[in-house]
């Protein structure tokens, strides 16, 4: 899928109209206590679908409703899917209805909502052409408990010519959608208008891991989920056509929705690594960092590592990790310093065992640089010249280079091949606007950083003016003390 930025509409499909389906379809609907009106109207709003009855089935999950989930007839192939513990929470019932599913594409729907006749037709026509995309769906809430399933089966139009005369609260991402183009601008909050109405494949939801099933309350589990598929390079289609109407008024039950987002916000922001969800004060360290800074260590005196090392967590971004690579058997002796340097700090990995997007697939941001460059702010600078680029990089007079790189661009040239240029932009660094040199001798014998500055001075003197603040400095230094 060689598709640039989010630009999802890069993608050729045929028309509505020349869409024949042929894969099928399996809906995984989570339901607690849904009371037996409200999933029959649900169930009778999908037997109206217009997608072929035969290439879709409908997977229940009762998550732990006391007295049990009471299946209302339907003509539809329906499965119940039963978690024994009570409510232990959206994401761990998509996550056993997605195993008890029978088919490859899969659309969540909340148990409390009437799709739209052309609801799956219009989320299964991008599953048809692409494999890793993210089709998000739309809805408003309307009140509809005067309404029974027979009206919803035989009705002449649509469910919104059904509801026109109702108060709605009408999809609160339209606002969203105007400011982002669609979702085809550049910016990095894209996950953020996904809310129980998207689907995917099979393969990509596991691959990314599938719902995170320590969200057991209601709050950003959705967002969480879908951060996860945009860092990992999935496309985020919002899909209009794939409207559904809750069941129900926002204004119902809002102060314990508002009170359960507020409450799971903390951890919310634990996972993911977004300026929406975190503070930028220093003095929090976050599960999933918003860097993740590999120092490429082989070959280097660990004085230099650990003066990089050093260098890089007292960055302005502090929201990172440090990985150190180092290879070769050689290195055994250097590898103990190493551990014992920096072990107990949680921010720093010495020698890690597995590559970085595998370490950290969910970090925004990868960071890759030789350890023998002496540098402040290394990385605030390197975000900075990234802009909205994918990936940026400065290329150093001894042959190596420096590069910074957003993770959704990596993952897909992991899965795709090809080059981050296949996806978006890339940017050359001068070396000059980072502001770094590369590390001397003098680094890898530890002398005393005062002097280091004082030979850096000299390496820069200009005028004899320079030449009397050196020697004012030194003579500072051996002032007798009082």
């Amino acid at each position: 899928m060689n598709v640039r930025y989010n630009d999802w509409r890069q993608v050729a499909l045929p028309p509505p109209e020349a869409f024949t389906p042929s894969l099928s379809v399996s809906v995984v609907m989570p339901c607690y206590r849904t009371p037996p009106a409200v999933l029959t109207r649900t169930l009778a709003a999908l037997e109206s679908q217009t997608y072929p009855r035969a290439l879709f089935e409908v997977v229940i999950v009762d998550d732990g409703s006391r007295p049990p989930l009471a299946l209302p007839r339907s003509s539809l192939n329906v499965q119940v899917v039963r978690q024994v513990r009570r409510r232990r929470g959206t994401p761990r019932a998509r996550n056993n209805g997605t195993r008890a599913a029978a088919h490859d594409i899969i659309l969540f729907l909340d148990g409390d909502s009437l799709p739209e006749a052309g609801w799956m037709a219009a989320h299964a026509r991008w599953h048809h052409a692409c494999s890793d995309v993210l089709t998000v769906g739309f809805r408003a809430h309307v009140a509809v408990d005067d309404v029974d399933a027979e009206t919803i089966r035989h009705r002449s139009g649509t469910l919104q010519d059904l509801f026109a005369n109702r108060p709605i609260d009408p999809p609160w991402v339209e606002a969203y959608m105007q400011r982002t183009n669609d979702m085809t601008t550049r910016t990095d909050d894209l996950f953020h208008v996904v809310v129980g109405n998207f689907g995917i494949s099979r393969a990509f939801y596991q691959a990314v891991g599938g719902s995170d099933e320590s969200f057991t309350r209601w709050g950003h589990e959705d967002s969480e989920f879908a951060w996860r598929v945009y860092t990992r390079g999935g496309l985020l289609v919002p899909v209009r056509a794939a409207f559904a109407w809750h069941q129900g008024r926002w204004s119902e039950g809002r102060e314990a929705k508002q009170r359960s987002s507020r409450f799971l916000l903390e951890k919310a922001a634990h996972l993911i690594p977004h300026p929406r969800y975190r503070s930028i004060a220093r003095g929090r360290i976050y599960k999933v960092p918003q860097y993740v800074v590999t120092l490429e260590a082989t070959g280097c005196p660990v004085e230099q590592v650990a003066e990089a090392t050093r260098n890089i967590l007292a960055d302005r971004e502090h929201d990172l990790v440090v990985r150190i690579e180092i290879e070769g058997s050689e290195n055994a002796e250097r590898l103990v310093w190493l551990h014992d340097a920096f072990d107990p700090d949680p921010r720093v990995r010495v020698a890690p065992g597995r590559p970085a997007l595998d370490e950290f697939p969910a970090a925004p941001f990868h960071v890759r640089l030789p350890a023998n460059i002496v540098a402040k702010n290394l990385v605030h600078r390197l975000h900075g010249c990234l802009g909205s680029t994918v990936y940026a990089r400065s290329h150093l007079p001894d042959g190596t280079s420096i590069s910074i790189a957003r993770a959704w661009a990596l993952h897909r040239v992991r899965r795709a091949g090809g080059s981050p240029a296949d996806f978006g932009d890339v940017r050359e660094i001068a070396p000059s606007k980072l502001k770094l040199r590369v590390a001397t001798p003098l680094d890898a014998m530890g002398v005393p950083t005062r002097w280091k500055r004082l030979l850096q001075r000299a390496r820069d003197i200009q005028n004899l003016s320079d030449v009397w603040s050196i020697v004012w400095r030194i003579a500072r230094w051996w002032r007798p003390s009082e």
